[in-house]
């Protein structure tokens, strides 16, 4: 029968007939055979499968073989045996080589026509031995995906124990190995699947024996991370990620990260052909496993792996964004990539060139998948381009690309930015041991103590979140200038930008240093405040005059030149500064006017004098001030003989309608104290024709104003700012020497201010000079803080015959440290109410300490814009007019109560900030409320108020313009390079710091105090993590930390 079937199918017969034929060749398969005749046909069937020329005789021999073997499965069995199937396996078949994949297609056929037959069990043996044999061979993929299915199917070839380790290790190799030359379709279809079913194959070797999982991945991470230039893994070990269970992530990436004998070349090569993995289209959680080892890396701070990785991979990831298969996991790639790049835009910029042209392609084909991409992608663009503002060339063109699409939040940015940076501290792969030193949760930057300088660093956050102000001093173009406010707007850009937790201002200091402030020691910030703006004023205005005069040659001047063109600027500025071309930034930002009466109560001759102040100092009044401010209209007090002293007296209360009484305006605009009408202007009016009582109404407290716990009534900023502006008489020692009259005269002394600044500047007076003990004594009394202050303008057409001169401190004798008792007004002034011009409160810089000798100054601080919805929502213009009875008075809030209330209610949590040195976390208003309550040396110092409902020029400068993304202007190259030149330096010093720890101990315990700390210990406290930078004293005259 055999020679019948070989003349057949050789033969030139008609296909047809063949089939006929064969057919009953195989009908034949019944029939009795000895077993000579078997073995014959068993030969002659495995030839033509072997080595058949055409199909249809591979199909015969199929065919053929599957029916005797059936049917004489004694003799198959006996031909098929272990000497047969090792010869194919080492050897081959005649002229087939050994690795042909025909060869195991035969081996996997008879396996399963004898899997019943006892023999099959030394082919089981056998072939554990010859699989693994075949795998270090490193088949080819079509081979091993052959290989691959006989090993699925007959589950007892592949090996036990411990060489089921090896062989999941070698096919690993195996794996490694694999290329496809080919970029035709269907070529590269094939080789997919054929990975694919290698990949099964080892995913059931690892559920079936969970020991062969880590010593595999183990095997995958040796291939990945080979620095052996001669061999460049498959991509196709990305088939395997799939199967590697998720919940192995965090013990695996970490044993990775930690493993001392893991180089950073070999880290690196791993972590760049990982990433090469998302061109696989078929692997799942490539993306995930990628973010998990760059969060790794970053948690043990690694940061040289991750910047020259992300450099050298950031555009290919991009380009994936183009193929739909690998597209989400390249999206998720590249997000975080970019998200914890955020030392430099360098590698934002690598992708900015091709993000117009991948926007207008997807936005063309209109399908959703392509919208839903790119609203995440546009988000994206939209916090790098937040981060790295001040490249209006390349942004724009991408603006206008996705103008179409949602701008998130700049709360959400801020938040996405902040949990994503490498020195992010919610890293969840971040142990204790590599607890990193970055930014804090609130994104700010601390400024590091170079030895009890508090005084200057509490100053310096203050004017920082002094948002208009910092936008005005970072747009400014100071190149090639060496000056104060060149280094003021370096430390502002690094406050902004650095990664690193605190910022050490040294030159900044150096240059800003009062002449008479010994280094080291113990200062005044207030003294230093004004300093350091008097001298930014002066600074301008010097180079204004040099640029007039062309004396710019040179801008780093020394103190002595600038003393001599100060001199010379002095000369040529006499005339006042009008317009605010004309005006230095110091007098935009913080510069009033205060307007200086004095009327002799002898001759009734009044002088009067305009100076310009940048601050306004505030002593503190007598207690019986805050609870009864009362005072008498002029024309009710006895007259005067003599030059007689007019006696003060305090009426009791009044039962008569209110009268607005010029004199005490000051006092009366205090709407917490007091009532107004709605009315069309937003002036106050004062009616001459109204009668005038004997005893004027008695100004009321607001029945909420905080008490002392005895009872007394706490005082406010707002009755410190009535007692400075109260009119005072001037006699005995104080007297005034009138000019008309040639003698000294008793006198009334009022001010006013006429010009408010921007930033209002109050500073209270809390150390007063003890003759007796020769020492400055500190007023530790509490004072309430409104988070709305509104301040009595008394503004003026012209000025122009009076005198100005420009005075950073209002200097007045009865503004020092030990002001007289005010007296009673005499009323000298025009029947007008000045305007109440609205502040919100923007930082307060808090005194820690029983004495001006010693202490700790820290500030709480919060960003505030030009204007304020909230407040524009609540306060419409309203007219001042004292109610008709005491009772109407307290029938209802003062609108600053209902505007107070309405801006606590919508104050976000964490909108304030504690700055406390190189410590910057968030706090609340009720905080900065109770501060003194509960540390009772913890005292407001310095308050800096924003002006409401005001325009200052920067609400132009948006994100559609393209040049303040963020709101803050755009650097300088040459401060960005700066920046990002110490991004890299800290990086690297995180990363030598963190290597060094692990060497030294591996089990070293930390701990840290919570950040909540201000509401347990006092925020001014010196103790480790307080504001010293260093151990703390525990004496009550520490020094200033």
């Amino acid at each position: 029968m055999d020679k019948i079937l070989e003349g057949l199918v050789s033969s030139s017969h008609p296909l047809p007939l063949k089939r006929v034929i064969v057919r009953k060749v195989v009908e034949s398969a019944e029939n009795w055979l000895d077993e000579a005749q078997c073995e014959a046909m068993f030969d002659l069937t495995t030839r033509l499968i072997l080595e058949g020329q055409d199909p249809f005789q591979r199909q015969v021999g199929h065919q053929v073989l599957e029916a005797y073997a059936r049917y004489h499965r004694p003799e198959f069995e006996s031909f098929f045996n272990k000497t047969f199937v090792l010869g194919l396996l080492q050897q081959g078949y005649h002229s087939l080589d050994r690795k042909d994949v025909a060869i195991l297609d035969y081996i996997h056929n008879g396996l399963r026509l004898i899997m019943s037959c006892p023999s099959v069990l030394d082919l089981f043996s056998l072939l554990q031995v010859e699989v693994l044999r075949m795998v270090c061979e490193r088949p080819e993929p079509q081979l091993c995906a052959r290989l691959s299915d006989l090993l699925t199917d007959f589950v007892q070839c592949i090996p036990k124990g411990k060489l089921s380790i090896t062989f999941c290790q070698q096919l690993v190799r195996t794996i490694g190995h694999f290329q496809c030359v080919s970029t035709q379709e269907k070529e590269l279809r094939e080789y997919v699947s054929q990975v694919t079913k290698v990949s099964n194959l080892l995913q059931n070797i690892w559920k079936a024996e969970p020991s062969t999982l880590l010593p595999s991945l183990q095997e995958v991470f040796a291939s990945i991370s080979s620095t052996d230039a001669s061999f460049e893994p498959s991509v196709a070990l990305a088939s395997l990620v799939q199967h590697i269970p998720l919940q192995m992530i965090t013990v695996l990436i970490r044993s990775l990260t930690t493993d001392p004998n893991v180089k950073d070349a070999s880290m690196t090569q791993a972590l760049c052909r990982m990433i090469d993995w998302l061109s696989w289209p078929l692997a799942q959680h490539v993306d995930t496993w990628v973010i998990a080892l760059l969060k790794g890396l970053a948690a043990v701070q690694k940061f040289t792996i991750l910047i020259d990785v992300t450099l050298l991979k950031i555009e290919l990831v991009f380009n994936r964004l183009w193929f739909p298969l690998v597209r989400p996991g390249a999206l998720a790639v590249l997000s975080h990539m970019l998200l914890s790049f955020q030392h430099s835009p360098e590698a934002f910029h690598l992708i900015v060139p091709h993000v117009v042209n991948l926007v207008h392609s997807f936005k063309s084909d209109g399908l959703p998948s392509s919208t839903a991409f790119l609203v995440q992608l546009t988000e994206l663009i939209h916090c790098m381009m937040y981060h790295y503002s001040g490249f209006p060339d390349l942004y724009e063109p991408i603006l206008e690309a996705v103008k179409d699409f949602p701008k998130p939040s700049e709360e959400k940015i801020k938040l996405i930015l902040s949990q994503s940076a490498w020195t992010s501290q919610s890293n969840s792969l971040a142990s204790c041991l590599s607890r990193l030193s970055g930014k804090s949760e609130t994104g700010k930057t601390g400024l590091i103590n170079l030895g009890n300088t508090c005084y200057m660093n509490s100053v310096i956050q203050a004017l920082f979140m002094a948002t208009d102000f910092r936008r005005q001093v970072l747009s400014l173009n100071l190149n090639g200038c060496n000056s104060l406010m060149k280094k003021l707007q370096h430390l502002f850009a690094f406050l902004a930008h650095t990664q690193r937790e605190a910022y050490a201002p040294r030159i900044f200091f150096e240059a800003s240093r009062p002449p008479w402030f010994t280094p080291r020691s113990q200062q005044d910030c207030s003294e230093y405040l004004r300093f350091l703006l008097d001298r930014l004023h002066e600074e301008e205005k010097i180079l204004k005059v040099q640029s007039s005069h062309k004396l710019s040659e040179s801008m780093g001047y020394n103190e002595t030149s600038l003393q001599e063109v100060a001199s010379k600027a002095a000369v040529l500025t006499e005339t006042p500064c009008t317009s605010d071309g004309e005006k230095t930034l110091i007098e935009k930002m913080f510069g009033g006017k205060l307007r200086t009466h004095i009327c002799c109560l002898n001759c009734r001759s009044t002088s009067q004098k305009v100076e310009a102040f940048t601050d306004l100092s505030l002593a503190f009044c007598p207690s019986s001030s805050v609870e009864n401010l009362s005072f008498q209209d002029p024309a009710s007090l006895p007259s005067t003989q003599d030059g007689g002293l007019m006696q003060a007296s305090v009426p009791g209360p009044s039962k008569e309608p209110g009268v607005c009484n010029p004199a005490t305006a000051a006092f009366v605009c205090d709407s917490a104290v007091s009532e107004r009408m709605v009315d069309s202007s937003d002036e106050f009016r004062c009616t001459e024709e109204t009668s005038v009582p004997n005893d004027s109404s008695k100004i009321l407290a607001n029945k909420d104003v905080p008490q002392k716990p005895g009872g007394e009534i706490t005082p406010s900023v707002t009755d410190l700012l009535n007692y400075f502006l109260a009119p005072e008489i001037l006699t005995g020692d104080n007297q005034y020497y009138c000019e008309n009259c040639a003698s000294l005269q008793n006198a009334e002394k009022t001010m006013q201010i006429t010009e408010e600044p921007e930033y209002l500047i109050l500073t209270l007076l809390r150390f007063s000079y003890d003759q007796k003990y020769h020492v400055r004594r500190k007023i530790l009394d509490n004072v309430s803080l409104p988070l709305v202050l509104e301040l009595p303008v008394k503004r003026t057409t012209s000025f122009s015959s009076l005198s100005e001169s420009w005075s950073l401190d209002v200097d007045f004798t009865d503004i020092s440290e030990n002001l007289a008792k005010k007296l009673k007004p005499s009323g000298t002034e025009e029947a007008c109410c000045p305007k109440l011009v609205p502040y919100l409160l923007s930082s307060v810089v808090v005194h820690s300490g029983v004495s001006s000798e010693s202490g700790h100054y820290y500030s709480y601080a919060r960003n505030i814009t030009g204007t304020e919805s909230s407040y524009q929502m609540c306060h419409q213009p309203e007219t001042l007019a004292l109610a008709s009875s005491q009772s109407h008075l307290l029938g209802r809030d003062s609108p600053r109560a209902v505007i107070e209330q309405d801006l606590e209610n919508q104050e976000i949590s964490k909108e304030w900030f504690l700055f406390n040195d190189s410590r910057v976390t968030f706090t609340s208003f009720q905080s900065v409320q109770k501060i003194t309550s509960r540390f009772p040396k913890d005292t407001a110092y310095v308050l800096l108020y924003k002006k409401q409902n005001s325009t200052n020029g920067l609400s132009g400068n948006n994100s559609t313009s393209g040049l303040w993304v963020n709101g803050d202007p755009p650097l300088q190259k040459e401060l960005m390079d700066a920046i990002t030149k110490d991004n890299k330096l800290y990086l690297q010093e995180q990363e030598l710091n963190a290597r060094a720890r692990a060497l030294q101990a591996a089990s070293a315990s930390c701990s840290f105090r919570p950040n909540g700390f201000d509401d347990n210990d006092p925020p001014g406290s010196c103790g480790p993590t307080g504001g010293g930078g260093g151990g703390g004293f525990n004496t009550v005259g520490r020094l200033v930390f």
